[in-house]
């Protein structure tokens, strides 16, 4: 067949750049397409100020860096980033690598010795993101320190390890790549970490990975989205659309999926159910849908309390032997998240605690309304993410429905095994004694507590990595069962809950996949 490139990668993010780096490499024409735009620093500066600039949301004509998508049994309220860089545009650059419990997995302990296999890829992928100790240390985590200790775990607190650069905050030469990366500022811990860093000191792929790749020849096109994919000879032809070209598709023998959960799984649905030009592709997808076992608390500081100042996240702990915990600062764009949080409430029969959440909100209307529209919520809000390596999962699907005319939609729905959990109590414990470290108040968020809707801000699995096509859709290769030359390298072939933040694991992963690729064959 007639070729554009060797190989199109579908997303700009951890696995989309970490790939199109090492094919290049290794000498292979490649493409990246991303349906966000290019951001600069201005714009991410207006993304930390206001929520306009922040959100993504075509259909509005909103076209910021963030998305936040909601499902029936899921709402997912951080991590899919929009814009060339992927998810790393917004991630707190927090680069940890999981407990040995992920890797012993069931769902994938068979196919590969993977903490061995995985070791010099980590060490590859921390240094290509340029991982450091964070050194400031502010109110905010003297109050996660002192929750450690209350818990009877302060051994395990430490400042996160992140891809930021911490060096003297003025433009310097690039400090990473021996003069061929990008000039450089560090950190002025202005807290716009999930809003994107407008000073240029989060090391984001796209002044990493993705910019090595480009001075290669990697071609970039953004502002284009990837309807489907079909068959084409002996390989495939990508269908897309663009704001800022005329193409209508590309052709490559090879294709990479690379566009986050969300994305990956409706390009892949869309594909088999709508356009049924890949009728094949394996029963499994959708199928062992992790939330990375997540529950999301937060702490509302007393008036007068400003605890903004420093990198979004800057210490974690381990609750237990599976219960991660960091704490999150926001910008004032994600004021409107004070919407989502509502009472602190305990019960693990759901409509018992939805009722509890009610009756404390008509006790105290007039609390809950003043908590809802506080002009200085994001300088008082302490959040703490709390995830687990845990044994749960949801699904989901690809259907049309009446009422959205019709249209083709990801669904969610509840899965065999144990549910992804919408109360844990180790996060209801951690907030309340962060409360008494902090004064303040404790908060649940309502999504949860009200709605029994998971919520996470690191989705994961649905193509996940199995050893046949009845349990997942990827083999150990992250080649997609019965489909030569069709890959999916993102955290959608995750197929266990990684229990830390994700995004190492998911450029690691990254990286032992285009590893297994042989050279380019010169023509």
């Amino acid at each position: 067949m007639s070729s554009d490139f060797d190989v199109l990668i579908i997303g700009s993010g951890f696995s989309g750049s970490v790939s199109a780096l090492r094919l290049a490499e290794k000498g292979y024409r490649v493409a990246v397409l991303e349906q966000g735009r290019e951001h600069s620093a201005a714009d991410l500066r207006r993304a930390g100020q206001a929520m306009r600039h922040l959100l993504w949301a075509p259909a509005l004509g909103l076209r910021g860096p963030l998305a936040q998508k909601v499902y029936r049994n899921v709402g997912v309220v951080h991590g899919v980033g929009v814009g060339v860089g992927g998810g790393s545009l917004v991630y707190a650059a927090v680069l940890l690598e999981p407990q040995a419990a992920f890797y012993r997995d069931p769902a994938w302990a068979a196919l590969d010795d993977w903490q061995a296999s995985l070791a010099a890829h980590y060490r590859r992928a921390r240094q290509m993101l340029g991982v450091a100790d964070n050194p400031y240390q502010g109110q905010q985590d003297h109050w996660l320190q002192r929750t450690a200790t209350a818990l009877g775990v302060a051994q395990s607190y430490a400042p996160v390890p992140q891809g930021i650069y911490f060096g003297p905050p003025q433009a310097l030469p690039d400090p990473y790549f021996a003069g061929r990366g990008p000039q450089r500022s560090g950190c002025n811990r202005c807290g716009s970490c999930i809003s994107g860093c407008p000073q240029g000191a989060k090391n984001s792929l796209d002044l990493n990975y993705l910019y090595l790749a480009r001075q290669l020849g990697v071609q970039v096109f953004s502002e284009t989205r990837v309807s489907h994919i079909s068959r084409q000879g002996a390989g495939y032809r990508v269908h897309l659309r663009g704001r800022t070209h005329a193409l209508r598709s590309l052709d490559a023998p090879q294709v990479i999926l690379a566009a986050g959960v969300l994305g990956s799984l409706e390009i892949l649905f869309a594909s088999r159910d709508r356009y049924r030009t890949l009728p094949h592709l394996p029963a499994a997808l959708g199928e062992h849908v992790r939330t990375n076992s997540e529950a999301i608390v937060a702490i509302r500081g007393q008036p007068g309390v400003d605890i903004s100042q420093g990198t979004t996240i800057s210490s974690h702990f381990h609750a237990d032997a599976q219960t991660h915990i960091t704490q999150n600062r926001f910008p004032r764009s994600y004021n409107f998240m004070r919407l989502y949080m509502g009472p602190l409430v305990d019960d693990t029969r759901p409509l018992r605690r939805a009722a509890k959440v009610v009756g404390t909100l008509l006790r105290r209307p007039w609390h809950w309304l003043g908590h809802w529209f506080t002009a200085d919520w994001y300088l008082r809000i302490s959040v703490l993410t709390v995830m687990q390596q845990a044994d749960n999962q949801l699904a989901f699907g690809y259907r049309r429905r009446a009422w959205r005319l019709r249209a083709f939609a990801l669904e969610s729905r509840l899965s065999v095994g144990a549910a992804s959990p919408t109360y844990l109590p180790q996060a209801n414990r951690a907030a309340r004694a962060f409360t008494e470290a902090s004064g303040g108040e404790a908060l649940n968020v309502l999504p949860e507590s009200l709605g029994n809707r998971a919520v996470t801000a690191h989705l994961l699995g649905g193509a996940v990595i199995a050893g046949s096509p009845t349990e997942g859709v990827v083999d150990a290769r992250h080649q997609v069962f019965g489909h030569p030359g069709l890959y999916v390298i993102d955290g959608s072939s995750i197929p266990a809950n990684v229990g830390v933040n994700p995004s190492l694991t998911i450029a690691a992963l990254a990286e032992r996949a285009i590893s297994l690729w042989p050279a380019r064959q010169a023509d």
